[in-house]
């Protein structure tokens, strides 16, 4: 008796750790709606968290792509100084932007950018963030269909914005311009590593496209061959038939081989590099 009430008060101990916070965001279930230039993806988003600020620990929200762009825009906004991760390309070509590679291929990246979001100490605690993950889906499009650019700022902002230009091009005319301030030279030298890194990731970009494109070349060839060799098997002897059956056979097995070593080559590394591109460019213009 003693021993079971030692347990259960050790069990309730005052110095028992917390649970640990936590965020997670899966992206998953992307479906085509629309035809045409009206037609879209949308995504199933998932959060689950312990986060006292959210609507309980599990939330599920429908959301397209022109809403994570709403929502990297108001961080970006937001969080001056701060790296908001990138977004992966809209693609305006019709045959590619439906395509399952395609649609494949963002899905995980959109799940990339909004985890990188949720995983951030600054940003994963930005209301607009909240609203993204928790938000239903008439709400989120009133709130993206609302003016942008410099036709949501107020009428002072704008007079403002007119004042300082004017300003500017007064000093340029008469030659009052500012001085240029002398450059830091590690700010100088961490810029010129940032745009060799960029040219460095780019040119290996274009190698791993040009090396995905001639396996996905190749694997197409075979399959076209394959199938000829079966068909020329179809019309010959039975021995040198079977022997083109067989050819044809293997030429598709190899094909199919090429085409998934493809798949691979797009998603293990293509992709990453696309990526690592599109932070480092989301680094320059910050």
């Amino acid at each position: 008796m003693e021993q079971q009430r030692s347990t259960s008060e050790s069990s309730q101990s005052p110095r028992s750790p917390p649970s640990q916070r936590y965020l997670s965001v899966s992206v998953s279930d992307p479906v085509k709606l629309g035809n045409g230039v009206q037609g879209y993806i949308s995504y199933r988003v998932i959060t689950k968290t312990n986060f006292p600020e959210y609507q309980g620990s599990e939330k599920i929200v429908i959301r397209r792509y022109s809403d994570f762009v709403w929502l990297r825009d108001r961080l970006f906004d937001k969080y001056k100084g701060i790296f908001v991760p990138p977004l992966p390309e809209k693609s305006a070509v019709e045959k590619f932007r439906f395509s399952a590679e395609f649609i494949e291929t963002r899905r995980q990246a959109l799940d990339v950018f909004v985890n990188r979001i949720a995983s951030h100490n600054e940003l994963q605690q930005s209301e607009d963030l909240r609203t993204f993950l928790q938000a239903d889906e008439e709400s989120m499009e009133r709130l993206r269909s609302q003016e942008t650019g410099i036709f949501k700022k107020k009428p002072a902002d704008l007079m403002q914005m007119f004042k300082d230009v004017q300003s500017k091009v007064s000093d340029v005319v008469l030659g009052k311009e500012k001085p240029l301030e002398e450059s830091n030279p590690e700010y100088e030298k961490l810029k010129h590593y940032v745009f060799e890194l960029e040219n460095h990731l780019t040119e290996a970009q274009k190698h791993a496209y040009r090396l995905l494109k001639r396996h996905r070349e190749l694997g197409q060839s075979l399959s076209g061959f394959g199938k000829a060799s079966k068909l020329l098997g179809a019309c010959e002897g039975q021995a040198l038939g079977k022997a083109f059956d067989e050819l044809g056979a293997k030429s598709e097995t190899l094909s199919i081989k090429l085409q998934k070593e493809a798949h691979q080559l797009l998603m293990n590394f293509e992709e990453p590099v696309k990526d690592y591109v599109r932070a480092v460019q989301s680094i320059k213009v910050r």
